[in-house]
């Protein structure tokens, strides 16, 4: 789809921040082991997003009832959600000089059910309870698009991929149900998003609290 930079400048898609650390030794470290076994843009991008992606469990998949939300601290405890898991991908992607940048959809049930559904993962009513969901988009050299990919973390029913050409996401969205690809690419963490993850004690908490909108 067709991404809107919410922030005109390029170099804003590389900057660090509290929760896009990645000038937090444990990302660089990651970062320059990762750019030391491939050695260019591409191919560097394509190991960060599946080290995310397979190495990192999603917090809802794993029982893990820890949040966490700066990107060092998702490569430290192995650890998060959605969001936190596309704070670490941005952060090793910029740490690169690798332009990238967050965005998101609005996905209902099954996308989003977890083990706070009573129901389970299926036996929700499609389309309900629609909360927002983060995903990452790069701008690899040469590139004039951004390309959206999803380090949510694959399982039955999900395989995202790295493709920058055809998106390979985890969760297309259903318009029918009332989901959404929102077009806007943000430099930073949604507030609505961050806010969540930092005022959550424990997953249940968060999982009570994540925003159904932007």
């Amino acid at each position: 789809m067709q991404l809107i930079q919410q922030n005109p400048d390029i170099h804003a898609y590389l900057a660090s921040s509290e929760a896009i650390d990645h000038w937090h030794p444990l990302v660089q470290e990651t970062a320059d082991a990762l750019w030391n076994s491939t050695g260019d843009a591409y191919s560097y991008a394509e190991a960060a997003f599946e080290l995310v992606r397979d190495t990192i469990p999603h917090s809802a998949d794993s029982g893990d009832m820890r949040v966490s939300w700066r990107a060092s601290d998702v490569l430290s405890t192995r650890n998060g959600i959605c969001y936190a898991k596309s704070h670490a991908l941005v952060a090793l992607l910029r740490a690169q000089g690798i332009p990238a940048g967050l965005c998101y959809q609005l996905l209902g049930d099954p996308h989003t059910c977890s083990d706070s559904c009573s129901g389970g993962a299926g036996a929700c009513p499609g389309g309900s309870n629609l909360v927002v969901h983060g995903l990452v988009a790069l701008r690899l050299p040469g590139r004039e698009e951004w390309s959206r990919v999803d380090p949510r973390g694959n399982k039955p029913g999900v395989d995202a991929r790295f493709s920058l050409d055809v998106e390979r996401l985890a969760f297309p969205v259903r318009p029918e149900l009332g989901e959404i690809d929102h077009p806007g690419l943000y430099d930073a963490p949604h507030p609505a998003t961050l806010k969540v993850l930092q005022e959550s004690a424990d997953r249940p908490e968060l999982w009570r609290n994540l925003p159904t909108s932007l």
